[in-house]
């Protein structure tokens, strides 16, 4: 095991004088947290001519403020803001590649240290005793090919789900226009007309099983495709028959963090499962005629659609969305032959939706299982 100060240099990133910010490109690109982060790399959207913490192209650079651990790879010199920390690695005793993957490893105990009323932080002295396993160089550098190998693919199926995503979007707009000028001039209706809402029981997570019927927390639904991962499992009762919902049903998101899309999200359950239960903070929608679920379930992941229940702010952390939010909804309501159109071709894209996304799923508990093995 070696610690992280021990391979790396750590700079621990500090907030220039504010008067040295622009937005023309005079100075160093300036990175103040992970909201400036890419999918490997960070994009500029500040620059700085004071810069007080540089960081160079090849540095490692993790967030240490809430979130903490989200990680990218500077490819430029750059100045980084208090957000951030960059390291530096001994090339001559550890892999740049295997040490992503090692930090990667480490972000649930990194949190676990952060400490902070407000925005959790870790500081110099949290990141440098952070051990990692350290083989020899050549072991280093097979594990980070390895590791490699399964992130080309999984970055690749998540590439064939975007582009899905993307097509059911167009094949929506081509025959519905615009929901949010609704361009078609389609009948406008609120939701109330048209679905009741039905919603989940408050089960204890100390009475979850390791069989049974699954119980759908806000992580299998709230990707916009239904997850059956990490499941827990109710026994089955009678007396909480009414919670039950079905592969085909409509589910909603209601609960999440206030400023974020975490919530509000919708999805068809899938077939994984003959039933489940119905966990608190998300409901089934109940359509009635004229509705289809999958022209509702598109329509409600507009983002202009979406936002008119995530506008609606309530507590300072955590935002709800309430019933009332939902049935008062206006929406422009299409001839249901029309929907039905959609739906059919829906149903065959979702089954190229399905394929991909247990592949997905596949590689991710592969993934998880190899960082087990190499990491601990």
């Amino acid at each position: 095991m070696a610690r992280l100060d021990e391979i790396c240099t750590l700079n621990m990133g500090q907030s220039p004088e504010s008067s040295s910010y622009n937005k023309e490109g005079d100075g160093l690109p300036f990175f103040q947290g992970n909201a400036d982060f890419g999918l490997l790399h960070p994009t500029a959207r500040i620059w700085c001519s004071s810069p007080t913490k540089i960081a160079h192209s090849g540095d490692i650079l993790i967030s240490v403020r809430a979130p903490i651990g989200a990680l990218n790879i500077a490819d430029t010199k750059c100045c980084i803001g208090r957000g951030l920390a960059a390291l530096t690695v001994n090339k001559k005793s550890c892999s740049r590649k295997y040490l992503w993957y090692a930090i990667g490893s480490k972000v649930d105990e990194l949190n676990s240290k952060g400490t902070g009323s407000t925005f959790k932080a870790i500081s110099k002295n949290v990141l440098g005793e952070t051990e990692i396993p350290l083989p020899e160089l050549y072991e280093q550098k097979k594990i980070a090919a390895i590791l490699d190998n399964v992130s080309k693919l999984l970055f690749l199926r998540k590439q064939q789900l975007a582009k899905l995503d993307e097509l059911v979007k167009t094949r929506f707009v081509e025959m519905f226009g615009d929901p949010v000028t609704n361009n078609f001039g389609w009948m406008m209706q609120v939701l109330g007309d048209n679905l009741e809402i039905q919603g989940g029981y408050a089960f204890r997570s100390e009475g979850f099983k390791i069989a049974g019927i699954p119980v759908l927390r806000i992580g299998n639904i709230n990707s916009g495709h239904f997850l059956p991962v990490n499941m827990v499992f109710w026994q089955n009762d009678s007396t909480l028959n009414r919670y039950k919902v079905y592969p085909g049903d409509l589910v909603i998101s209601l609960t999440g963090t206030v400023g974020k899309n975490d919530y509000g999200n919708v999805c068809i359950l899938g077939n994984e499962y003959p039933q489940y239960y119905l966990n608190q903070r998300n409901a089934k929608l109940i359509l009635k005629p004229p509705l289809n679920k999958y022209y509702l379930s598109e329509l409600l992941k507009f983002d202009k659609i979406k936002s008119q229940l995530t506008g609606i702010s309530r507590g300072i952390r955590q935002s709800n969305i309430s019933n009332k939010d939902i049935l008062s909804l206006s929406v422009p309501i299409p001839p249901i032959e029309t929907q039905n159109e959609y739906s059919a071709f829906r149903v065959k894209t979702n089954r190229y939706t399905l394929t991909i996304q247990r592949s997905l799923d596949r590689l991710e508990t592969l993934k998880r299982a190899l960082m087990q093995k190499y990491f601990g």
